[in-house]
């Protein structure tokens, strides 16, 4: 039996479903770098649910529910007798997998490589009008808003404007310090670029939006977390707030920025781990999600 609709169905559950069902749930706060991992599981399971979807619908039919023909038919839309030329059928089930495969990659490449020349132009301008603090580990900016920010990647820089040194306590300034190396040590502008590259591609699709989205937010909330393991609540609370103003440049992770609201909220309020079942299950889901369509297009038992 031909696996093109049950392959179909998965990658619209996936692409349009799953995304609300993510939204609504809670816990991805109390677990920001498990969410975050689900949602590129998310991400590449829909990739090759489409790829191998693409393939099956473009295999030459057989019978009336095999290749594009037969889901046609299902559906109650006639489409003649005519057959489809095997040879055409062939490239075509190679070629569109391929093709999205491709493009994902070459847009991952895209904007790995302009959010680097973008960060090496704008390190070069902040080594020459700031100053290298060894104290800090940072170069300070003549600024007159509080704010602070890294430059990830090779040769990685943080930043921190010359109002945040006089306005924040020594406290809050380590803090903030903390916030951006984590930034740095997890390698955040990968991720980032992998989900700006899956929205490139699949632009329309809710699953795209909301990865971009979330990810963006769950990142700094593991970079708030990697602070708050040396720092009271309130110190990084209140820096926080501090440069809540501050607006961060192209190819930067700012410790402020425009879900500063919700983290503070985060931040502030009850903190509740989460339960070790669900983080169990939710982990679970991230390492199984990228083979089921394999296991959809390919069903245990079937021949």
């Amino acid at each position: 039996m031909n696996a093109a609709p049950a392959l179909v169905g998965y990658t619209a559950a996936v692409g349009f479903v799953a995304p609300h069902l993510m939204l609504r749930g809670s816990w991805s706060h109390r677990a920001p770098a498990l969410a975050a991992a689900a949602w590129h599981a998310l991400a590449v399971s829909f990739s090759i649910g489409a790829a191998l979807a693409a393939y099956s619908l473009a295999m030459p039919a057989e019978h009336l529910h095999a290749g594009l023909v037969g889901l046609l038919h299902s559906c109650g839309v006639d489409v003649g007798t005519a057959q489809p030329d095997p040879d055409t059928a062939d490239r075509l089930a190679v070629g569109v997998p391929a093709a999205i495969g491709i493009a994902l990659v070459a847009s991952f490449a895209f904007h790995v490589v302009r959010a680097r020349r973008v960060r090496t132009e704008h390190r070069t301008a902040v080594d020459l009008v700031g100053r290298h603090s060894a104290r800090l580990s940072a170069t300070v900016l003549p600024y007159d808003v509080p704010a602070a920010y890294c430059l990830p990647g090779r040769d990685p820089r943080i930043v921190i404007s010359d109002a945040a040194v006089r306005e924040l306590t020594p406290e809050q300034l380590a803090a903030v310090l903390e916030h951006e190396q984590a930034h740095i040590a997890g390698r955040h502008h990968l991720f980032l670029a992998a989900v700006e590259a899956f929205h490139s591609v699949f632009r329309w699709l809710p699953l795209a939006r909301h990865a971009r989205e979330q990810t963006a937010l769950l990142l700094e909330m593991i970079a708030d977390d990697r602070a708050l393991r040396s720092h009271s609540h309130e110190v990084l609370a209140t820096a926080m707030y501090e440069m809540a103003a501050a607006r961060t440049p192209k190819g930067a992770l700012a410790a402020g920025g425009q879900n500063v609201l919700i983290r503070l909220k985060r931040v502030l309020g009850p903190r509740k781990a989460p339960h070790p079942v669900l983080w169990g299950s939710a982990a679970a889901v991230v390492v199984t999600m990228p083979l089921l369509p394999l296991l959809v297009a390919c069903p245990p038992g079937l021949g």
